[in-house]
């Protein structure tokens, strides 16, 4: 999918998410909120594998690419999903910030656009791939 990064992640939903979330906390952003799609799916009586939101970023950040284009607004703070997939695989996704620029057309965003690109690569990888 494009400007979707979608990595495997050696840990199950709960542990990988929060791994995440500490790893969030570690660089400095701050957590907004945490989604548990499928608990609230069993509220409403239906099923759905461990799909898991959160929210983070931080000013420093963001603030950047909505002075270049406020709509970028739409798409910030940051989001991660960590979710399972039928065969019990988990896997973290995250959109890409080239690709929230490019969407909205932010001017001379990449400076800011590969510093945040170099930040959620590595936490992802550190997050899925090593033991704590």
């Amino acid at each position: 999918m494009e400007g979707l990064t979608s990595i495997r992640s050696r840990f199950g939903p709960k542990e990988t998410m929060n791994r995440l979330e500490a790893e969030i906390r570690a660089h400095g952003m701050k957590v907004f909120e945490r989604i548990d799609h499928a608990a609230g799916a069993a509220e409403a009586g239906l099923e759905l594998r461990p799909t898991e939101l959160i929210i983070f970023g931080n000013a420093r950040g963001g603030t950047p690419l909505m002075q270049s284009v406020q709509t970028v607004g739409i798409d910030l703070p940051l989001k991660a999903l960590v979710w399972e997939d039928a065969s019990g695989t988990t896997w973290l996704s995250y959109n890409e910030p080239s690709w929230i620029a490019h969407r909205h057309g932010a001017a001379n965003a990449e400076p800011v656009v590969n510093k945040m690109s170099g930040v959620l690569s590595a936490m992802a990888r550190r997050i899925t791939e090593k033991a704590a």
